[in-house]
């Protein structure tokens, strides 16, 4: 019988700390434990990879270890699943770790923009659906069935590349500030991206938008990207006008048309540490990533700071504590699997061939 995750959620973090490292020796390699760069301290320093969702990927692809313990949310347990050997077994330490952004877009309002979109031109043909990373694996089936593809913030102009390669119109989810900063950085103008607002009929778009749009943006968006604004980068270079201001391409478009840089996480990392000492970087992205950056650089004279004046974290990120990472690690000395995470099979297959594309590209 597995232990219940009772026993374990009073636990100190120190003595968590110690069963992990515990847990880890005894498993060695039948497991790997993957981290998000969003992932709480606590939680990320076990993590035998760490990186965004791309890397992760990867790393779910290439490994040979029998238990795959994702520390991220549920889209990327999905996709550990997915690409990973039909004998490897993929755990979410904690199943109520979702993503808002991958929940503003589901199979059923997707089918629907399809079905509309079809009243007005021949989706198939003039359309490549692109989903996010950040969503259900249903919705990379959905792409894989309609000739489309996944992609990250890591490789989005490749990927939009590759689409406009093969028909003229892109309908991208669930994320809108990806995808515009993404096509306008590629010199395509603002008026020919369209939102759909999938709580109105058509999307809220006349046929003539449709038709005459390149990009059919859907309106979705991380709630923790939201909360950067233009003004905050106004306001701190008055201060600090030496500044150079970084953004995740979740921001809106209006904090990443002001800063400097646009990049995925893995991005923003590189391009500070390799940055010159003694320089300042304002930073919008999830509060972890750079307070972990801000320590790691203090020592080279270099000055992080987080954009926002509010304190803002991916809540469901945080939900993945050393208390359920122990539990799911003793669980597995003790020969139980609690958690798994199993994309079904016609799913995982149509999904596999959109993220097979995405690794390709």
């Amino acid at each position: 019988m597995a232990l219940p995750i009772e026993d374990f959620a009073l636990l100190s973090d120190e003595e968590c700390d110690a069963r992990i490292v515990a847990a880890k020796d005894k498993l060695g390699g039948s497991c790997v434990i993957l981290g998000h760069h969003y992932q709480r301290d606590e939680v990320f320093k076990h993590a035998h990879f760490s990186g965004d969702s791309l890397k992760l990927s990867r790393n779910a692809a290439e490994s040979d270890a029998k238990y795959i313990v994702f520390c991220g949310v549920h889209f990327m347990a999905e996709v550990a699943d997915i690409l990973s050997k039909p004998e490897q077994i993929s755990i979410l330490p904690d199943m109520a770790a979702g993503c808002s952004m991958a929940d503003m877009a589901n199979l059923v309002k997707v089918n629907q923009c399809w079905q509309e979109l079809a009243n007005i031109l021949d989706p198939d043909s003039a359309v490549t659906p692109i989903t996010y990373i950040n969503s259900a694996a249903d919705l990379k089936a959905f792409c894989g069935d309609h000739g489309g593809i996944v992609c990250t913030s890591s490789n989005a102009q490749r990927i939009l590349e590759w689409a406009f390669a093969r028909r003229e119109k892109i309908l991208f989810f669930p994320d809108q500030h990806l995808g515009r900063n993404t096509a306008f950085n590629m010199g395509i103008p603002l008026e020919a991206m369209v939102t759909w607002d999938f709580s109105k009929p058509q999307g809220g778009l006349t046929v003539e938008q449709i038709k005459n749009a390149k990009m059919i943006l859907w309106n979705g968006f991380c709630s923790v990207h939201q909360v950067f604004q233009a003004k905050q980068i106004d306001d701190f270079l008055e201060r600090h006008p030496e500044t150079q201001v970084i953004s995740h391409p979740e921001a809106c478009f209006e904090v990443c048309q002001k800063s400097d840089f646009i990049g995925s996480t893995e991005f923003i990392l590189k391009t500070v540490r390799e940055s010159a000492p003694n320089s300042r970087w304002l930073v919008a992205t999830e509060l972890n990533l750079v307070n972990r950056l801000h320590e790691e650089c203090k020592s080279q004279g270099k000055n992080v700071h987080f954009m926002s004046p509010m304190l803002c974290m991916c809540s469901t990120m945080f939900r993945t504590d050393p208390q359920h990472l122990t539990w799911v690690l003793e669980n597995l000395v003790e020969g139980h699997v609690v958690n798994q995470i199993s994309v079904p099979s016609k799913i995982a297959q149509s999904a596999k061939m959109a993220l097979d594309d995405m690794l390709l590209v």
